[in-house]
């Protein structure tokens, strides 16, 4: 595996490869090799979930190869991922399934690298991923999940150098400025005499080491960032750092294809490199960064998939998908206060009779934390089952959890909620995990009380159309009746989308549809008012019915207008009579031979609520009816695409209902909502009335 990781990086002119696996028992990638790159520079991308939106989790749940050739593209395909990845460079995501589903290899190209794949070079990823699957699929039960990811050296071919090492480290120690030189998995393999008087360490003790980790001072945001923007940009980087003693540094980084040189000389009004300089001595207690850059990229990442999250359900499923995988958890629950107790309102990873168990606890409970962290808003962290049990003894044997955070949800001084994120495994929470996770807490706070405020202010609304809609269409001997109401796409409020079936004898019927103007509790109050409006006059001419429903809204004298579309249908004398307030026309469908599917044209009225019923006139148009027929009538959330003519969506649908009329009704009507659905975004409600003659 190693020789071929390290040959596909050589033979696809790739800079750096991983190879990632499906973890057995979670919906999550683990890089499990690495080739090219350091293993810290890409720490916050070890575990990757499946069903996140980024290239790798693409390529593994469609099975195709993705490409990314650009930073702008990877903003605008990917902007969760674009937001935790800010540097110029090339991606390319192949899926490796073999006897089973393996994973994905991943490549990265410099930003020289053109924006598309020529197909030599995406001949050679498939190749490469071909090849690293048969290795995969030759011994299935050896392949396991690391800790962490292994480094696999680049092979790369050259002639013995060792003369001409001896010359260089010659040129090098004449040099007034530090030089080091880091292979590809950012130990050091060289320094001269000036960076190790510079950095305050002997050489021997710098040499094969981490430099973050040999000198304590260099284990920041600040170099951890510049070293990953020079590792995936390729770019030469120039910054300035200080030491504890706060002298300032300039360092240069200067990346190639084996590793990156570094150059250090005291700044400018510093002390001449040259001159003799002073030992620099690291206090070893000196503590890292709480956040190096990586969790920080991590936290921006988290952050822009909350801020796309809308209900409570998309909070929980993102934390679920989300961070879950990137914090290394395997349990989640969280809780919010509902009259003095703990509501559960989401949660993975645990057996529904343990939620059931916990779920109504009054918040004095002993059994958890949670209603001691709600009430305190203080977090707690338990890094094993004893340290639990010394605090709370019943914990424990709730379930089978060995280490827990209880993350209170806190928005300025109002406790929403608490996130309790749990391990199948001790885990020590450093000052650095624990500072992250009560940041994620505040992210995760405000993303769960928009989504609260969402949900009620939603529940509302539709609870509202929902009461107004019929719970039931009426019953006409000889006629079959269907209807689907579909609200908008997630984000928009309820509207006033409506239907109804009136029955005017054994023989005739009333159909109406309509659309009130809006997506908010006004328009469906006032729909729920056009609907008694038409109610109350139904029978008489299908003009007159619009007419005075009209006069209705003109007398509520409301700002909204309202399209309609009123058809009485006699099934005695075989006639359809219909008038239309500007509202879309239905189909006909007839059985023939040969079926055909035509527009009802019908000379418009007015929209309602925008004239004077002195004013408004609503002209009738009556139309044979075949034996068998079948009529659409439906609201324009079905055909009208921004952007598209609506005289083309209307014939696609005619040719729907041709090639699929004969399909019972229900599944007509959800072929006609699936037709629609794939061809755009849904920004509007869409009520779909279908009726068909025995």
């Amino acid at each position: 595996m190693e020789r071929a990781l390290s040959s596909t990086v050589q033979r696809t002119g790739a800079v750096a490869a991983g190879l990632y696996l499906l973890s057995p028992d979670e919906p999550v990638l683990n890089l499990v090799t690495l080739c090219g790159v350091p293993t810290k520079t890409v720490a916050p991308w070890w575990r990757v979930s499946v069903s996140a939106a980024g290239p790798l989790s693409e390529a593994v749940r469609e099975g195709r190869l993705v490409w990314v050739g650009r930073q702008e593209d990877m903003a605008r395909l990917y902007p969760n991922a674009a937001a935790g990845l800010p540097y110029q460079f090339a991606l390319a995501s192949a899926p490796l399934a073999g006897v089973r589903r393996w994973g994905a290899l991943a490549l990265v190209w410099t930003q020289d690298h053109p924006p598309s794949l020529t197909r030599r070079e995406r001949g050679h990823i498939m190749t490469s991923a071909n090849q690293i699957t048969q290795i995969l699929d030759r011994a299935p039960a050896a392949w396991s999940i690391p800790t962490e990811p292994r480094t696999v050296p680049l092979q790369r071919p050259g002639p013995d150098s060792a003369q001409i090492g001896l010359a260089a480290d010659d040129l090098l120690q004449r040099l007034p400025v530090g030089a080091l030189g880091f292979d590809l998995q950012g130990r050091i393999t060289y320094l001269n005499d000036a960076a190790a008087r510079l950095l305050g360490r002997s050489t021997d003790s710098l040499l094969g080491t981490l430099p973050w980790q040999a000198v304590p001072w260099l284990d920041t945001p600040v170099h951890e960032e510049h070293y990953r923007a020079a590792v995936f940009g390729r770019e030469p980087i120039a910054y300035t750092a200080s030491d504890p003693s706060d002298r300032r540094f300039d360092i240069r980084l200067y990346p190639g294809t084996s590793g990156i040189t570094a150059l250090i000389s005291p700044s400018l009004g510093e002390r001449r490199a040259d001159a003799p300089q002073p030992h620099i001595t690291a206090a070893p207690d000196t503590p890292p960064a709480a956040a190096g850059t990586g969790r920080i990229h991590q936290l921006i990442h988290l952050a822009a998939a909350l801020s796309q999250t809308v209900t409570v359900a998309d909070v929980i499923d993102t934390v679920a998908d989300q961070i879950l995988p990137a914090f290394g958890a395997q349990g989640m629950v969280v809780s919010a206060a509902d009259a003095s107790r703990l509501k559960i309102i989401g949660h993975r990873g645990y057996d529904p009779r343990t939620i059931a168990r916990l779920n109504g606890l009054p918040l004095d409970t002993d059994i958890t934390p949670a209603g001691h962290v709600l009430r305190s808003g203080v977090p707690a962290f338990y890094a094993d089952r004893a340290e639990m049990t010394r605090t709370h003894p019943q914990a424990p044997s709730v379930s089978d959890k060995q280490a827990w955070a209880f993350l209170p949800l806190l928005v300025s001084d109002r406790r929403v909620g608490c996130c309790i994120l749990s391990y199948d495994h001790p885990r020590a929470f450093s000052a650095g995990d624990r500072a992250v996770l009560v940041s994620l807490a505040g992210l995760i706070a405000q993303a769960m009380d928009r989504a609260l405020l969402y949900d009620t202010k939603h529940d509302l609304a539709h609870g509202l159309q929902q009461a107004l809609l019929p719970v039931a269409l009426s019953t006409i001997p000889h006629l079959d009746v269907t209807a689907r109401y579909l609200p908008a796409a997630r984000g928009v409020d309820v509207g006033g989308d409506f239907y109804d079936l009136i029955r005017l004898g054994d023989t005739a019927a009333a159909a109406v549809i309509g659309d009130v103007q809006g997506h908010n509790i006004k328009a469906a109050a006032l729909m729920g008012q056009v609907r008694t409006a038409v109610h109350a006059t139904a029978g008489a001419a299908p003009g007159g019915v619009l007419a005075r429903t009209n006069g209705v809204l003109m007398d509520l004298e409301t700002d909204l207008f309202v399209s309609c579309l009123y058809l009485h249908i006699d099934l005695t004398e075989g006639s359809l009579h219909l008038a239309s307030a500007g509202h879309p026309p239905p189909l006909l469908h007839s059985a023939g031979p040969p079926p055909r599917t035509v527009v009802l044209e019908a000379e418009p009225g007015p929209l309602l609520g925008i004239q004077s019923c002195t004013e408004a006139d609503y002209p009738v148009t009556t139309v044979p009816l075949p034996p068998g027929f079948l009529l659409t009538l439906y609201t324009d959330g079905l055909v009208e695409t921004p952007g598209t003519d609506i005289t083309e969506s209307v014939t696609a649908l005619c040719h729907h209902l041709d090639r699929n009329a004969g399909l019972s009704l229900d599944h007509l009507a959800d072929s006609l909502l699936h037709h629609s659905a794939p061809q755009r975004t849904r920004t509007d409600d869409t009520a779909l009335l279908l009726l068909r003659s025995r």
